[in-house]
């Protein structure tokens, strides 16, 4: 049976010193180590190890190398993306990732596994875990509040989505303003006209960066490629708890 140390010994064999250099400058400010394992590499040990047991998934999100959490959470993912993965699969693959959120320090962790592990899982239950998510002080939560409901959207359900984005729609950190613009894109990809009035509601607080990436329409959407889309790291900024449930109690 493999395990998790196998999958850090073999990230380590295809560490290279320029990956290192250059994931190491985008990592500015997460709290992770860098083997330096080009990003292709990883997945593809991911997809080589999608079969790892999960507690050796989570030994991988306990880890405090980025490509070995990046390993665990994509192993997540291609185990979410079985069609005929049944609700205790799917549900076991969410503990998982739900144990280990405060693990998902970095964006790209969130974008690569909240729509299909979390957002999937949720598709016929409630989704008060995404309000909670919504409403939490960390930014990292945030955004997987947001990024989770493209798996939604994708399915044509637009309320909670639009709910979450109302209720995050005034929050200064470009973490959570980026998702929920490509959100709205895809909102109006279904209904243009429930996209519109939400611009419109939300227009004194919501970014102009998001409102433009809401009206694009020439990136990939959600609804018609393989992957979920994905965002730079930018400058963060914070919002307090508080503020975030004065916004869902009105």
């Amino acid at each position: 049976m493999r395990t998790a140390t196998d999958v850090v010994d073999e990230l380590r064999r295809h560490a290279d010193q320029r990956e290192h250099a250059k994931t190491t400058r985008r990592m500015v400010g997460v709290p992770l180590s860098v083997v330096g394992v080009r990003m292709g590499t990883v997945f593809a040990v991911a997809k080589e190890h999608r079969a790892l047991p999960l507690p050796e998934v989570a030994a991988l999100l306990e880890r405090d190398e980025y490509e070995s959490r990046m390993v665990g959470v994509s192993v997540l993912d291609f185990r979410a993306r079985a069609p005929r993965l049944d609700d205790d699969g799917r549900q076991a693959l969410y503990d998982v990732w739900m144990d280990h959120l405060d693990r998902m320090v970095a964006w790209d962790l969130v974008d690569r596994s909240a729509p299909r592990v979390v957002g999937l899982h949720l598709r016929s239950r409630s989704r008060d875990p995404l309000f909670t998510l919504a409403a939490s002080p960390d930014v990292m939560h945030r955004r997987a509040a947001v990024v989770a409901s493209f798996a939604l959207i994708r399915e044509r359900d637009l309320d909670d989505p639009l709910a979450i984005c109302g209720l995050l729609a005034g929050d200064r950190d470009p973490l959570v303003q980026s998702p929920i613009g490509t959100a709205l894109r895809e909102v109006g990809r279904v209904d243009a006209a429930r996209r519109d009035a939400f611009l419109a509601t939300h227009a004194a607080v919501i970014s102009a960066a998001a409102r433009r990436v809401a009206r694009g329409s020439g990136e990939a959407s959600v609804a018609g490629v393989d992957a979920f889309p994905t965002f730079p790291p930018v400058t963060r900024h914070t919002i307090t708890f508080d503020d975030v449930m004065a916004r869902r109690d009105d």
